[in-house]
């Protein structure tokens, strides 16, 4: 037993950054409990989700689209309609997306080639619970490297998302092509939020920057919250 809020790391097959995304998570108080893509239940002491990066089930169809109906993600989807915090980091943004627990859709990178660098981002919205450390106009610096992942939705649907404060980040230059140079969405609600770049490569300075961890460490503040309203 622990009195570290627990968070469910959801792994399928080609996952690839879950280890490091359980060793940052544990760096900024949680404890991470992996969950197999087969599962059909969460753990019950659960307080947040997290959608970690690679490349599930190989990118086969469109990346994201055969994990979206494993059956874990029934349970993320319950979790998600009863204000449970999800995240989605990078696959796990695409995976949200065609899930539609996330608006849009990630498509290849404009310049067709995969990227893999820092990136700085800079925050367009704080209505999300998993933003709660972060303030509006503030400037992050995170790793990106992918490459389908230049997000898109039609014109009406980005200008509701604006208007509602479900653009979270935008890249401050461009690096993939994606629509406004958004980096990062939330759902309506605000618990469910994706985003490409990787703040589980960015919690220590001696990586080049520790502002992943602002992110990751509001993740765990909305676990504690959420296991202790559902305790």
């Amino acid at each position: 037993m622990t009195d570290r809020p627990v968070v469910a790391l959801v792994v399928f097959p080609g996952s690839n950054d879950d280890r490091d995304a359980a060793w940052a998570l544990g760096a900024v108080g949680a404890e991470p409990v992996f969950v197999w893509h087969a599962e059909h239940e969460l753990p019950p002491e659960t307080g947040a989700v997290v959608l970690p990066g690679g490349f599930s089930y190989g990118d086969y169809l469109r990346t994201g689209a055969i994990a979206s109906v494993a059956p874990a993600m029934d349970a993320v989807r319950r979790f998600a309609e009863r204000g449970g915090p999800v995240l989605g980091i990078c696959n796990g943004f695409q995976i949200l997306c065609e899930a539609r627990l996330l608006p849009g859709v990630l498509r290849p990178n404009r310049q067709l080639e995969f990227v893999c660098r820092d990136v700085t981002l800079r925050v367009e919205s704080t209505t999300s619970i998993l933003l709660g450390r972060c303030v509006v106009g503030q400037e992050l610096v995170i790793p990106v490297k992918h490459g389908e992942g230049a997000w898109y939705a039609d014109e009406g649907q980005f200008m509701q998302l604006v208007a509602r404060g479900q653009i979270a980040f935008r890249y401050t230059d461009d690096v993939n092509g994606s629509l406004g140079g958004v980096a990062g969405v939330t759902n309506l609600a605000g618990n469910v939020l994706g985003l490409m770049p990787h703040p589980e490569h960015a919690v220590d300075p001696l990586l080049g920057s520790a502002d992943g961890g602002l992110l990751l460490a509001a993740l765990v503040d909305a676990a504690a919250r959420h296991a202790y309203a559902v305790a």
